[in-house]
């Protein structure tokens, strides 16, 4: 036997499949790895980057307090003032059983005025969620009372609150917002965009310790803007006193009262009562938010009759010394009647607005050709916005067409047909009182007087101005104001309803101060007055008379009444005393 063929018979054997099994699956496993890098860096690589910004990228707010909204001269009408927000983390709470801390629930609930029962089935309600609403806007000497009580999962944000320190005064003008401060009425809607501004963020990358580490973003905060309007609060509360205490003495349904600077057409005072907190608006009706003044339309009455004694001297078919035969003080138009409480007789246009003589100005107004008088109208701005781009301002109810009766322009003529709002009228005041020059009519402040359209000439405007005075010299001495020369119209209208017109009336006063250098013009309108005076001289012309004299004071525009002034009635009335004798 050869004893080298012994020796290799007698060594061990490596059985080669073992070696080649595991080879193949240590090969498998790096390819495996490799494959799931590959997977994960080149085919879906946005998972785990998203985890990783989900640790790493923080996102901080910069948000921008609400701007104020303040009057003429400064003083604010809306502000906002600093408050929490009271939110839950549920999962917080379930993970750390703070549900099990009963007294402190208790504590919560009795603080934000809340069932504990309901308040922890709100949380608990949707146990994965990361943000629960509890309460929104607190005090914050209610915010350190829940941050003492240490509840885990209960947080406290820092939020903002408007507050509108001259409460009802204003309110209509103002308007309120929502609790997410946006505005739902008023200057607050009208100017949402520019008083909200634009909250910034910056977004950055922080490491494990918290420390920023890069910059990804920065969106840079835009400022709000603050808004001056042009109301004068000094007269805005006048006008509200006046006003509210007159619609309750009178037992009326409501009132408004404007208050325009004639030169530059802003809004010095808006009220209108009843008006309502915007600090609580809990229960308030949502009719009470109805900002009268622009959205409620009148027939004005015997407060056109001065747009139709100028519109004939316009026209030139009569002058301001004519005198008009009223005589026997009634007609018959296309079957209707027009008449006077009696007969006035002859009358000079100066005696028709004294007298309000209903056969006077029908004659005017059946002196001009039709289209004349209703391009009047038209130009007056009775079917117009008056500018105030308040929301809600309605324009008036004016028909354009082309047949017109003899009686529906003679109506028309002393102020049923039509219906116009308060600001309206106050806008066609400020237009005679401005020499005919027509303004849009503005609740921001004007850095200067517009140029504005002339629509009356200056010679005319100026005259029926003066006859103007003589109405409340000789007829609504209730709207006279100690030391200035005034003038004005009363106005008393039905209230229409469907098919006619009903019991309710609507008293009007619409005057000019000072005559010999108007600046100011006021419009007051007594809705529905219940007791037993409603004319327009009785129940508007003393608010006017009492808001006239307080926005002349606050405005130190110096008295122009330095004796009694003789009128043309009055010598008419010497020289029929003489006659007689």
């Amino acid at each position: 036997m050869n004893p080298k063929a012994s020796n290799r018979s007698s060594q061990p054997t490596t059985t080669a499949w073992r070696y080649y099994v595991v080879l193949a699956v240590v090969a498998l496993i790096y390819a495996g790895l490799l494959a799931r890098t590959a997977y994960i860096q080149i085919i879906e690589p946005d998972m785990l980057k998203k985890q990783g910004d989900n640790r790493s990228i923080r996102t901080a707010a910069k948000t921008v307090q609400r701007g104020s909204i303040v009057d003429r001269n400064g003083d604010e009408l809306a502000i906002s003032v600093p408050v929490e927000t009271v939110w839950a983390d549920p999962k917080i709470i379930i993970d750390n059983k703070a549900l099990a801390l009963t007294e402190h629930w208790q504590a919560l609930a009795d603080v934000l005025g809340k069932n504990v029962n309901q308040l922890t089935t709100r949380v608990i309600k949707n146990p994965r969620k990361r943000f629960v609403y509890l309460e929104r806007k607190i005090s914050p000497a209610m915010a350190n009372y829940i941050r003492e009580l240490k509840i885990p999962g209960i947080h406290l944000r820092k939020e903002s609150k408007r507050f509108y320190p001259t409460g009802e005064i204003s309110a209509h003008i103002v308007g309120f917002t929502n609790v997410d401060d946006k505005g739902i009425e008023g200057i607050e809607r009208v100017y949402d965009q520019q008083l909200t501004g634009k909250s910034g963020a910056k977004r950055f990358r922080k490491d494990a310790k918290g420390r920023k580490i890069e910059i990804l973003s920065e969106e840079v905060a835009k400022a709000a803007q603050d808004i001056t309007l042009s109301i004068d609060q000094r007269i805005q509360a006048i006008a509200y006193k006046e006003l509210k205490g007159a619609v309750r003495a009178f037992k009326a349904t409501s009132g408004s009262v404007i208050v325009a600077d004639i030169h530059t057409g802003e809004v010095l005072a808006m009220a209108n009562s009843p008006s309502y907190n915007p600090n609580n608006r809990t229960n308030t009706a949502i009719r009470r938010f109805r900002n009268r003044a622009i959205t409620d339309i009148y027939e004005p009455g015997s407060t056109m009759k001065p747009l139709t004694a100028l519109t004939a001297l316009e026209f030139g078919t009569v002058q301001k010394n004519s005198v008009i035969n009223t005589n026997p003080g009634w007609m018959r138009l296309g079957g209707r009647r027009v008449n006077d409480p009696i007969n006035r007789g002859n009358l000079s246009i100066e005696d028709i607005l004294v007298t309000s003589s209903n056969m006077g100005t029908t004659k005017l107004a059946l002196s001009v050709p039709k289209n004349f008088l209703l391009d009047k109208f038209f130009d007056a701005g009775f079917a117009d916005n008056t500018g105030t781009d308040l929301i809600g301002e309605s324009s008036g109810m004016m028909h354009d067409r082309q047949r017109w009766s003899q009686f529906e322009l003679a109506t028309l003529s002393w102020g049923y047909g039509l219906a116009i709002t308060p600001m309206q009228l106050a806008r066609f005041y400020a237009t005679i009182a401005s020499g005919g020059i027509k303004r849009e009519l503005s609740v921001m402040k004007k850095d200067k007087p517009t140029a504005g359209e002339r629509i009356f000439s200056k010679q005319n405007s100026q005259a029926i101005m003066s006859m103007l005075e003589t109405v409340v010299d000789d007829h609504a001495q209730k709207a006279k104001v100690d030391g200035y020369r005034v003038g004005g119209k009363t106005g008393t209208t039905f209230k229409a309803v469907p098919g006619g017109y009903g019991n309710d009336y609507v008293g009007l006063f619409a005057g000019i101060a000072p005559i010999s250098k108007p600046e100011v013009v006021v419009v007051v309108v007594i809705n529905e007055p219940g007791g037993d005076l409603y004319h327009g001289g009785e129940v508007a012309a003393p608010v006017f008379s009492r808001v006239m004299k307080g926005a002349l004071q606050v405005l130190n525009i110096a008295p122009d009444s330095v004796g009694t002034r003789v009128t043309s009635h009055d010598l008419r009335a010497v020289n029929k005393e003489v006659n007689d004798v």
